[in-house]
């Protein structure tokens, strides 16, 4: 097995779970036929229980054990650690760091770092190449009096396919694997002068991840010094900082909470791995399996619309996305998600009206039925490649 193929087996193995939940039957593969035929199971949901502490500062719940951390991740990828691009795995580098030695396995941020000098340095090699091709010519003119174009292309210029990086130079060991097991004891305990390390990152969740885990799938306890009732806890963390002259702002049907949430729910219930799309200027980015096994397909734009347009001119929430964005911003957010190989959708979340319903109506969850969600595709038509 290649090196590729022996890495995706180890994520296979790894994010085999799609969510925390995972199920259990120990009954025989002739019992789990019959009963099968019957519309029947005897599978057991394994719940791992997780916890995690509410932040107002940060607007996010922090999982602080390893254990939860890693179920967290590994079965849905939920969350992000603090001190990590995606996967916490700010302790592992810490260590690599120290030990100083090449290890089998790369984080993501070392990967990224790796191919970002390997970018950098084919990029150099292709400069001084083509600067040499010049100058070449330029020497013929002068000694011969012929004019030679200078090749842009060709077995002295390296491209993306013929171009490889040139291997780093590893000191051999004479036993790689007792020196491995040593650097690790030696970090841990503080050996060779240096202070031990402590693992000081946590896995982040948004407001929404924590609520689907808390809500949906009963596996996250979210635990808040202030209040126990963490629904309204959540929809007061988007709303204006109470003042002791001012009372507490009532909770409306517009929240940034709720219309986010009714995206998130909406997506991850269909099966889509959903996560933060700051990075390229949107709300949401949906991944098939992963952000380990491909990239992301699509990316989301939240854009609320309200039932009652009245609803909107009295309201004092500025939700972003609700008045009509203008054709230059769609073009701008279009082509930059266009040129990362990604489709732009459009999820319209209907905001109920207040005459029809209730206040009483958002001391539930319940109050989601009343929203939906409308999808619209955006493509960005390219003539060169879309003649067929």
């Amino acid at each position: 097995m290649n090196k590729g193929g022996a890495r995706r087996y180890e994520n296979n193995r790894t994010y085999a779970h799609p969510l925390p939940l995972s199920f259990s039957d120990s009954s025989s593969n002739r019992t789990r036929s019959i009963l099968g035929l019957l519309g029947l199971s005897r599978s057991q949901v394994n719940n791992p229980h997780c916890e995690g502490y509410y932040d107002a500062s940060t607007r996010s719940v922090w999982v602080v054990t390893q254990r939860d951390s890693e179920i967290l991740w590994r079965r849905g990828f939920f969350g992000k650690g603090n001190l990590s691009r995606s996967e916490p795995s700010w302790f592992v580098r810490q260590v690599q760091d120290r030990q100083n030695f090449s290890c089998q396995e790369m984080t993501s941020e070392e990967i990224r770092e790796k191919r970002r000098v390997e970018r950098k340095q084919f990029k150099l090699d292709r400069a001084a190449a083509i600067a040499k091709v010049a100058a070449e010519a330029e020497t013929i003119f002068e000694t011969e009096g012929r004019v030679v174009v200078p090749a842009l292309f060709g077995p002295e210029i390296p491209s993306g396919a013929t171009w490889k990086p040139k291997a780093a130079e590893i000191e051999p060991s004479l036993d790689p694997e007792l020196s491995n097991a040593e650097g690790e004891t030696a970090v841990e305990n503080g050996e060779g002068g240096e202070e031990p390390l402590e693992d000081m990152e946590h896995l982040q969740l948004t407001l929404s991840e924590a609520f689907f885990l808390a809500w949906n799938l009963d596996c996250l306890t979210i635990l808040d010094p202030e209040t126990a009732y963490i629904w309204n806890t959540f929809q007061h963390a988007h709303l204006a900082f109470p003042m002791p002259s001012f009372p507490t702002s009532e909770l409306q049907f517009d929240n940034p909470f709720l219309v986010h949430y009714a995206v998130y729910h909406h997506y991850r219930s269909l099966g889509w791995v959903v996560k933060n799309g700051l990075k390229f200027c949107v709300d949401y980015l949906l991944y098939k399996r992963g952000p380990v096994f491909t990239h992301a397909e699509f990316a989301i734009v939240v854009c609320p619309v309200y039932e009652d347009p009245q609803d909107q001119e009295i309201s004092n929430t500025d939700l972003h996305n609700a008045s009509p964005f203008t054709w230059s911003w769609l073009s701008t957010i279009n082509r930059a998600n266009s040129q990362v190989m990604k489709t732009l959708i459009l999820a319209y979340v209907t905001i109920p009206a207040r005459q029809r319903l209730s206040r009483q109506t958002l001391n539930s969850p319940a109050c989601f039925a009343h929203y939906s969600v409308r999808e619209v595709i955006v493509r960005r038509f390219i003539p060169a490649r879309m003649r067929d």
